[in-house]
């Protein structure tokens, strides 16, 4: 199972959100590129980036800045945060990006992840942010009367690459991933999927690396305060699950 470290970005820093507030960030380094360097030292091996300004912007505010983290590492990144149209999404992966992540265009512009999907085949990735079973958009400010089950099982019909599944409730709380919802959408679908939110502690990894389907975890502030250390994680996870 993967293990994959968060770099969100918002005025250019590394910042932590909780609960997905944009006004309750942590910035936690300057420098999202020196950040990128060290977490593939420690050996990841692969990168979530998430501009969270583009989020809220509805297009890509720092596209230079994960340029530069992509030509800085050698390990490939999945990026996100404001990618609502087909040349957004080509110039992103043109970038070097292997993955694009689309969250609220899965729900706004359905047509979207279809062409995408057929135009960039394995490279697309759909993000469904959830809060209370319900799927939330607008960078985690508003809430669709879609389930996050619901549209996971949309999404495995278009053929997308994996599904992120954030519990927003859990997101930099520290608090133990939502496994009940992994377990119950991994339980209809087919598709990988990649946890997030909650993680803080080597149980907590060991937990979703049971759950069949789950294939990584983005881990971020556990990381940033050292709750958790990538490398030990990486040993303890190979040693106790085998995976």
């Amino acid at each position: 199972m993967y293990l994959i470290p968060a770099i969100d970005m918002k005025g250019g820093r590394c910042v932590r959100l909780t609960q997905g507030a944009m006004d309750a960030e942590t910035v936690y380094a300057a420098d999202p590129v020196a950040v990128a360097r060290r977490w593939e030292a420690e050996g990841a091996e692969r990168l979530h980036l998430v501009d969270l300004d583009g989020a809220m912007a509805g297009a890509p505010v720092h596209a230079d800045l994960i340029g530069q983290i992509i030509r800085t590492v050698r390990i490939p990144v999945q990026v996100g945060g404001g990618i609502r149209t087909l040349d957004t999404v080509h110039a992103t992966l043109a970038a070097g990006a292997r993955w694009v992540i689309l969250g609220t265009s899965a729900l706004a512009e359905p047509t979207l992840v279809v062409e995408s999907c057929a135009r960039f085949p394995g490279r697309i990735i759909v993000g469904i942010d959830s809060k209370g079973g319900q799927v939330a958009t607008r960078g985690w400010t508003a809430l669709h009367a879609d389930r996050a089950v619901d549209l996971a099982l949309k999404m495995e019909t278009i053929g997308v690459a994996a599904l992120i599944l954030t519990d927003i409730e859990k997101d930099g709380m520290l608090a133990g991933p939502n496994v009940d919802l992994y377990r119950q959408i991994a339980g209809q679908v087919k598709t990988a999927i990649i946890a997030s939110g909650g993680v803080a502690t080597l149980a907590h990894i060991e937990a979703l690396a049971r759950v069949p389907g789950v294939q990584g975890t983005i881990i971020g502030k556990a990381l940033y305060t050292g709750a958790i250390s990538l490398r030990a994680a990486r040993a303890h996870l190979a040693t106790e699950t085998g995976r």
